[in-house]
């Protein structure tokens, strides 16, 4: 699912089947038409329509955290995450420490709106992947939404970030990296996402519907509902990145693929 604001009413979902015998993945549904009416709102459509999957889904993928920072929901009393010990606070003071040797003017991090997951992919991988802030002004009100919608849902939820998905996807199928930097644009961002769709199904990642194909490539948000379900499916097929070693955690984590994809073996494990 490629959520946004409960009043933008551009949440997209999209469903993969999987087919472990054929050895074949199938975009089987995508749906835009999530949008609010009078007396009946957008959430209300996304709970339904997750409902008639439920039974038979192994897990549910967005593109926004569902839970608060942790120093959000902490009971103990807080001396200040200056002095603060949790494991969590320390890791991060950590990782600024790091960060603040290269850089200039010295910032300090903020553990009410910020995640240890979103330092660490600003600063670990081949590239730097900037996320917003879970509570911060751009991503507060998509969390909220988000928390409102799990918890009527009865699944495994799991968090991806489209944009680093579609990057290790990519790479691992020679894809040209402007067609994966660029797929948001809003002048070019169509055709970068047409030829990214095209190498997918051309590649036999994934077969594509002639009429989602089209969606995807007028719709970003539709293409990310995509990618955040490919993120799902190969978390399901262990290939997607574990918790670096010393990582808290408590903390929550944000699933991308492998930085080596093998689709061979993918395929060849049931």
């Amino acid at each position: 699912m490629s959520l946004s604001g409960g009043k933008a009413d551009k949440a997209c979902l999209a469903v993969l089947e999987y087919y472990p015998a054929q050895k074949k993945l199938f975009l089987t549904k995508v749906e835009d038409k999530l949008k609010s009416e009078p007396n009946i709102s957008a959430d209300l459509k996304i709970n339904e329509f997750v409902e008639q999957y439920g039974n038979q889904s192994e897990s549910l993928t967005m593109d926004s955290p569902w839970e608060q920072p942790l120093c959000m929901t902490c009971k103990l009393k807080c001396p200040g995450f200056e002095a603060c010990q949790q494991p969590h606070i320390l890791w991060m003071w950590k990782e600024n420490s790091e960060k603040n040797k290269q850089k200039k003017p010295k910032k300090v991090f903020t553990p009410y709106t910020q995640r240890a997951v979103e330092m660490y992919l600003a600063e670990h991988l081949e590239e730097k992947f900037i996320l917003n802030h879970a509570l911060g002004a751009n991503q507060a009100p998509l969390l909220a939404r988000a928390h409102f919608l799990q918890r009527r849902m009865n699944m495994n939820l799991v968090e991806a970030y489209p944009k680093l998905t579609l990057w290790r996807l990519g790479r691992s199928l020679g894809i040209m990296k402007s067609h994966l930097r660029f797929h948001r644009h809003a002048v070019g961002g169509d055709a970068s996402r047409r030829s990214i769709l095209h190498a997918l199904s051309e590649q036999g990642v994934v077969f594509l519907y002639d009429q989602d194909r089209k969606l995807m490539i007028e719709n970003n948000h539709a293409f990310e509902a995509f990618l955040c379900a490919l993120t799902g499916f190969l978390k399901f097929k262990k290939q997607t990145e574990p918790r670096p070693s010393g990582f808290p955690k408590e903390e929550s984590w944000i699933d991308f693929p492998k930085d080596s994809l093998n689709w061979r073996k993918i395929w060849d494990e049931v």
